[in-house]
């Protein structure tokens, strides 16, 4: 059985051609969730009528408000949410925000900002929920913005106990590795720095991501996004329902030596896929593949988030 959400609603923008729009039609998860489990990586865009999208944008999305995405919470089973704010928004950051105010508090948010902001704006977004701001390194994605003002803004937000979630890809981690050892905050890197799976796990590549780790113990990862990643797909093998199969040693080593630091999300509405669209209940059927035991997926989704995110709350 199937859950349909509702479809997007035209709005003022016309969207990026050969944009795939989000699966309207989401299984229910054969992997039950843990109570008070957290979709720790999730965005909304739009509706673009009432939240426009920025002139300066790289894509333009389908509509994915907060009606469905709550609406895809309750279906796969989830309590919370983090919404990291969508480059598509730049740093207007008001859909995010009106997110996680409509939510009853079962919502935090991931900011974008810039040198400009104000101190007032910044307790504003503490105040609606947020509790990160993100640099994106993916030049496809974003224009490039100057190191100094990242530390900058990191240095702002260190005291308001924020943390720093960075978005770049497996090759560039090199040539990042001092500016990301030099934040002042716990760091939560994006889908495990989206590594190549068709080189080995146990490869240098993958090797200096997990030294990355080790060696900053403030560093965090999310352990999400197969989608992205794999180049198997979305078919699972041999009768197993998980999807993906080919980023699963990668995202289960992870979560073996750091379960402390490990986070997953949805990636819901998954900006910017070419190739196919997710169905999000598969991608909960990811989860036991990559985090075997009770206790892992307990950190996984719901001690570290919480402890993140909600830590007036986190046991």
């Amino acid at each position: 059985m199937t859950t349909t959400l509702s479809r997007p609603v035209s709005g003022p923008f016309e969207k990026t051609p050969g944009w795939l729009d989000w699966y309207d039609g989401p299984a229910k998860p054969a992997f039950v969730l843990p109570a008070g489990a957290v979709d720790a990586h999730c965005h909304v865009f739009g509706p673009g009528a009432e939240f426009p999208y920025a002139p300066e944008r790289k894509y333009t999305p389908c509509d994915a408000g907060k009606a469905d995405l709550f609406a895809l919470r309750d279906r796969l089973g989830f309590t919370r949410n983090v919404v990291v704010q969508a480059t598509c928004h730049g740093a207007d950051n008001a859909a995010m925000v009106d997110a996680c105010l409509s939510s009853g508090g079962r919502a935090r948010g991931v900011a974008t900002v810039r040198r400009s902001v104000s101190d007032a704006e910044l307790e504003r977004l503490h105040a609606a929920g947020v509790r990160g701001v993100r640099f994106n390194f993916v030049r496809r994605l974003v224009d490039f913005t100057p190191k100094d003002e990242l530390m900058e803004i990191a240095g702002r937000i260190a005291r308001l106990g924020w943390h720093v979630v960075i978005y770049f890809e497996a090759a560039d981690l090199e040539g990042l590795w001092d500016f990301f050892t030099a934040l002042p905050t716990t760091v939560v890197v994006d889908h495990m720095g989206r590594p190549d799976v068709t080189k080995p796990v146990d490869g240098p590549e993958f090797g200096l991501f997990l030294r990355f780790m080790r060696e900053n113990p403030n560093v965090w990862s999310k352990v999400s996004c197969p989608e992205r990643l794999s180049v198997t797909g979305p078919k699972a093998l041999g009768g197993e329902r998980a999807p993906y199969r080919d980023v699963v040693p990668f995202a289960a080593r992870v979560v073996a030596e750091f379960p402390d630091r490990v986070l997953w999300g949805t990636d819901w509405p998954h900006p910017n896929l070419k190739d196919h669209m997710p169905d999000d209940g598969l991608l909960v059927d990811f989860i036991p593949a990559i985090a075997p035991t009770a206790a892992l997926q307990r950190k996984l989704l719901v001690e570290n988030p919480m402890r993140l995110y909600w830590p007036e709350e986190a046991v």
